[in-house]
C-alpha cells in the first residue's frame, strides 16, 4: 500500500488553548476512521518549523489519500500538504529498472 506524508499547519484561529488541540485532533482521526477504512495511520509528530504536524499513513491509492486530506481541511483551521513516500529498497529497484 502507498505512503504518503501530511504536512499540517494550523491556522491561529483553530484553537484557544493548548487543550483544544486534542479535541480537534479527536474529531480529526474519528473522522477519518469513519470515513476512510482502507486508511492505515503509522505515526504522527508534531514538528517545529512551517508546519505543525507531519503525518505518516498508508492507503490503498489517492482518492483515499485525497481524502484524508479533505477531512483534515474540512474544519477549517489547517493548511496542508500531502506527498507520496517511496521506501528506499522499492526506489533502488526503480532506479534499476531505469539504468
Amino acid at each position: 500500500m502507498p505512503t504518503y506524508v501530511l504536512l499540517t499547519r494550523l491556522s491561529p484561529e483553530a484553537v484557544k488553548s493548548p487543550r483544544d488541540i486534542e479535541k480537534l485532533e479527536k474529531e480529526v482521526s474519528d473522522k477519518i476512521k469513519r470515513e476512510c477504512k482502507g486508511v492505515q495511520w503509522l505515526n504522527s509528530y508534531a514538528v517545529l518549523g512551517p508546519y505543525d504536524y507531519l503525518d505518516l499513513f498508508e492507503a490503498p491509492d489517492e482518492r483515499e489519500a485525497t481524502k484524508v486530506t479533505m477531512i483534515i481541511r474540512s474544519f477549517g483551521h489547517a493548511t496542508t500538504e500531502t506527498w507520496t513516500a517511496t521506501p528506499w529498497n522499492r526506489f533502488r529497484e526503480i532506479v534499476r529498472e531505469v539504468a
